[in-house]
């Protein structure tokens, strides 16, 4: 049957394709298009916008500690002054009635700052305009992001000569967010500076607050008049806190810059990747970031977050379980594994006799579920995370524990099988927004290595042989009803339809290659590269629509190095590095577009690192102290590494490099001692530390 998403015109295009030859199709590469960068890599590792015009801009970008997210919504108009908006979320200080949005939030425009004067004239940053006839003017010079604190330099006053610098970032424990304002004499005369006191404070109402009421203050810390001298730097600052009965208010914020980027540089100083290419490592540094530091911890534990200003103290199946978890087992950083563990815990405390669903998504501390969605194949991404994580955590005991969710989730998707030996589910990750059938390919792929990590676990958990051969059975069932099921032409392309009548190519067709099912990579390469598929933004959900999720374009490129084509895959991630580190909208991942305008979710850049570990790397976990390592060298590198890699129970480094013709040399260095293994491109060496 005929998409109700396609039009005349797109059916009689695809006729006209119909009747093309497969290499012709496969031929039909979309352009890897020409961009135009706003940001620059510094030496330091920071991206830097030097305003020089193209103008006005205005973006958003998220930074997150353990009690609060910040959303800094930036911008510098055609004028050149500055526009800032600050969102503040406070994941751990509840509201009432109980939803996953419950978070108490406040925003604060320019407008809400206390007043500046500079030799008794008004500085309004943001609002300066010709109806303020005594205001200074502000030219923004810079904006730079660096340990995850955005800097923002700016020109004061006609001669441009009095510096200000301003600082904005979440602190790394506490429930606040500082920015600090440096004012700096640039001139050969003394500079008077004043910035006003000011203490605001909101209450939700009591009825509202939970466990008790709430309270958000914004404060100055320093209030006062200054005059500096030629070449003196005085700093000012601004506090954005809540407080309750039992969390007092913050009055000093001295040691908030070095907790933050401390916390920064602990999670940059794990698995650091090493290749010729300082666009790729960069983006790598940013994504290990915003992976890592959305993570709360409330009163259920260590939760780690999307973010996005809805998405906090919660869990979900995909987000966590299936995406960001497996992650952390590679990175080895203790929060991240601890939220990870305390996550499939969560999940673990809802299995039951009967075999009901586990929710999708814990939320509220743990205080409620939400599955609305239903069954969107839950508890496939559940097993399948749960899995590699378990292998690669490399911890016995922790593995024990989540077996008993591992072994649960498999029995209830055998429960699930329809009668064409695929699992059935009431919808997919994407919950009704776009057509899933009733059983979809990407539960039943998830599904598939769940059972290959289920066999691997069984035996270094010395499990019966029994239980063993049986994952196995149906580890092979599944793989040979996944290609009879869901193996198609679509649209001319030799791959995979999504759900039965589907007829128009979709993003999640890439699956198969992301779990080491190659049968039809040719015909689902040539598809995800395609016109019909290929945007500007990467892969559209579904082709022909303007829809678009980063997730699925994350899965597709590591899923085509991992398929070998390998020249082909670094262009498109050079390409889309480009764009989301250095572009208009910077610098990680995104969530999807329109619907959320392009959100910084957190776990979409753990999928972001994960083209590196699982893909081009070529990293799956076989057992507590092993892997196997598929690499995938780029002709234009003659060498590549991961360094500082805590994982499988040991801390090593991974060095790939060339070794003659048609050869790599893959090397192992732990505690000074090195293993060697040298395979034919594109082979796999079986690692044991």
């Amino acid at each position: 049957m005929q998409s109700k998403y396609m039009t005349k015109i797109q059916t009689v295009k695809l006729l006209a394709l119909a009747l093309l030859s497969p290499f012709a199709l496969s031929a039909q590469m979309a352009p890897v298009a020409e961009q135009q960068d706003r940001w620059a890599i510094q030496p330091d590792g920071s991206i830097l916008w030097q305003v020089n015009g193209n103008l006005p801009h205005h973006d958003h970008v998220e930074m997150s500690g353990e009690k609060v997210s910040l959303w800094l919504r930036y911008g510098v108009e055609a004028d050149g002054h500055s526009v800032l908006d600050r969102t503040l979320v406070f994941p751990t200080f509840r509201l009432l009635p109980v939803r996953t949005i419950a978070s108490m939030t406040y925003n604060v425009s320019d407008n809400d700052l206390p007043r500046v004067l500079i030799n008794d004239k008004l500085l309004r940053p943001g609002v300066y305009n010709a109806t303020v006839m005594d205001a200074l003017p502000e030219t923004v010079s810079s904006v730079r992001m660096n340990k995850g604190i955005v800097t923002i330099e700016s020109r004061i006053g006609k001669d441009k000569d009095l510096l200000l610098i301003r600082t904005i970032f979440p602190s790394a424990k506490k429930p606040l967010a500082v920015e600090n304002w440096s004012f700096v004499n640039l001139s050969s005369k003394p500079v008077k500076i004043e910035m006003e006191y000011l203490r605001r404070e909101v209450k939700p109402a009591k009825e509202r607050s939970t466990p008790a009421q709430h309270s958000f203050l914004v404060t100055t810390l320093n209030p006062r008049q200054v005059t500096l001298s030629p070449n003196e730097q005085d700093v000012f600052t601004i506090m954005y806190q809540a407080i309750s009965p039992d969390r007092p208010e913050e009055k000093f914020a001295a040691m908030e810059y070095n907790g933050r980027a401390d916390r920064v540089t602990e999670i940059q100083s794990k698995l650091q990747l090493e290749t010729p290419d300082n666009l790729l490592n960069t983006a790598f540094n940013f994504a290990k970031l915003r992976a890592t530091e959305s993570i709360y911890l409330t009163k259920g534990g260590y939760m780690h977050g999307p973010g996005g200003l809805r998405y906090y103290a919660a869990i979900w199946a995909n987000d966590q379980a299936e995406y960001v978890n497996p992650f952390f087992a590679f990175l080895g950083d203790d929060i991240g594994n601890r939220s990870s563990m305390n996550a499939y815990r969560w999940f673990a405390s809802f299995i039951n006799p009967d075999y009901k669903p586990i929710p999708s998504s814990i939320i509220a501390e743990g205080d409620a579920t939400w599955h609305g969605a239903k069954d969107r194949g839950d508890m496939a991404m559940i097993a399948y995370g749960a899995g590699r994580y378990a292998l690669a955590n490399g911890n016995p005991d922790s593995a024990r524990v989540l077996w008993t969710l591992i072994e649960w989730c498999l029995e209830y998707l055998n429960r699930q099988l329809n009668a064409e030996g695929v699992v059935a589910s009431n919808s997919d990750e994407l919950e009704g927004r776009f057509p899933a059938g009733k059983a979809n390919l990407h539960t039943s792929i998830l599904y598939y290595d769940a059972l290959r990590s289920a066999g691997m676990l069984g035996k270094e958990l010395k499990l019966p042989a029994a239980v063993i051969k049986t994952y196995a059975a149906r580890e092979k069932a599944i793989r040979a009803n996944i290609e009879k099921y869901f193996g198609a032409t679509v649209e001319g392309f030799k791959t995979y339809r999504y759900y039965a009548g589907n007829d128009t190519l979709r993003a999640w067709i890439c699956g198969p290659l992301t779990v080491d099912i190659f049968d039809r990579k040719e015909g689902t390469i040539a598809a995800l590269f395609s016109p019909r598929l290929w945007t500007e933004d990467g892969l559209a959900s579904l082709a022909g629509n303007k829809t678009f999720w980063d997730r699925s374009t994350l899965y597709a490129l590591r899923g085509v190095f991992a398929a070998g084509e390998t020249e082909k895959a670094l262009d498109y991630l050079k390409y889309y590095s480009r764009r989301r580190l250095l572009g208009e909208h910077v610098p990680y991942a995104v969530e999807a577009y329109p619907e959320g305008n392009q959100r910084h979710l957190s776990a979409e850049s753990g999928l972001y690192c994960r083209i590196y570990t699982e893909g081009i790397f070529g990293m799956r976990p076989t057992g507590f102290n092993s892997f196997d390592c598929s690499p995938k060298l780029p002709k234009e590198w003659n060498e590549m590494a991961l360094k500082n890699i805590h994982s499988f129970g040991h801390v090593f480094d991974l060095k790939v490099q060339r070794a003659g013709a048609g050869k790599l040399e893959v090397m192992i260095t732990e505690n000074g001692k090195g293993k060697k293994y040298t395979i034919k491109e594109g082979a796999t060496a079986r690692v044991v530390l």
